[in-house]
């Protein structure tokens, strides 16, 4: 069986401390990191498979370090730990290229539930294994890579955007609400600010998919529902 191995950067040891003997409990490896700079560095070399980033660092901002993770090809799940009433710091951070976010104060208890469900659905029982290809317009979602191609060019997709785009081009045509999405993307129940993140990762995957995200052509937005892919 896998040990998960999570990478925790957080400048409060206490608070860190207390979070690696919680992941410990419950049966995954974890390494803390007090700065962004050291986190990055730790991502880099050592390839953890899920990452918890606090957006309050003292050598610079965690929406800095979650967009240069992207940029170097990082892929790995993102859980961004923010402020209960900074509403665009939830946003700001899925649009840096996090997959979830967990707002303070939070139990343990719902941090280690949005962790296992990443890595069951990056990792585990819905991991992209099967061995064909999905062909969604002028794109090909592999699979068993998790990679999406417009020809020889490879789309970096984070592997909760893959599993979005997967997910709508399995149920093609359809229109399906935020809350479908939800449940079948992110694995557990929706809620009110669970669904608007949908809207900023529907976004973010047109921004890499789209010829021209500003008129959409293979993601639709069905007015009073939610999202279809193209049929």
């Amino acid at each position: 069986m896998t040990t998960h191995r999570i990478l925790l950067i957080e400048d409060d040891p206490a608070i860190g401390q207390s979070l690696m003997d919680g992941f410990k409990h419950h049966g995954f490896e974890s390494h803390l990191c007090t700065t962004g700079s050291s986190g990055l560095d730790f991502a880099k070399k050592q390839s953890p498979h899920l990452i918890v980033l606090d957006i309050r660092l003292p050598d610079g901002s965690g929406f800095d370090f979650c967009r240069q993770m992207r940029q170097m090809g990082i892929k790995q799940p993102i859980i961004i730990l923010t402020a209960q009433q900074d509403e665009m710091d939830k946003v700001l951070g899925l649009e840096m290229g996090a997959d979830d976010y967990v707002t303070k104060p939070f139990s343990l208890r719902e941090l280690v539930s949005r962790v296992r469900a990443q890595l069951r659905r990056t990792y585990g029982d819905y991991a992209s294994a099967d061995s064909d290809s999905v062909l969604v317009s002028d794109l090909t979602l592999e699979q068993a890579t998790g990679q999406v191609r417009r020809g020889d060019q490879v789309i970096n997709l984070t592997p909760t955007e893959f599993r979005l785009l997967n997910y709508l081009a399995r149920h093609r045509g359809q229109a399906l609400s935020r809350a479908q999405i939800v449940e079948a993307v992110w694995g557990y129940a929706p809620d009110l600010e669970s669904e608007k993140s949908v809207n900023v990762h529907i976004r973010r995957l047109r921004e890499k998919v789209e010829l021209k995200p500003e008129e959409p052509a293979i993601i639709l937005t069905v007015p009073g529902i939610g999202y279809r892919l193209v049929g």
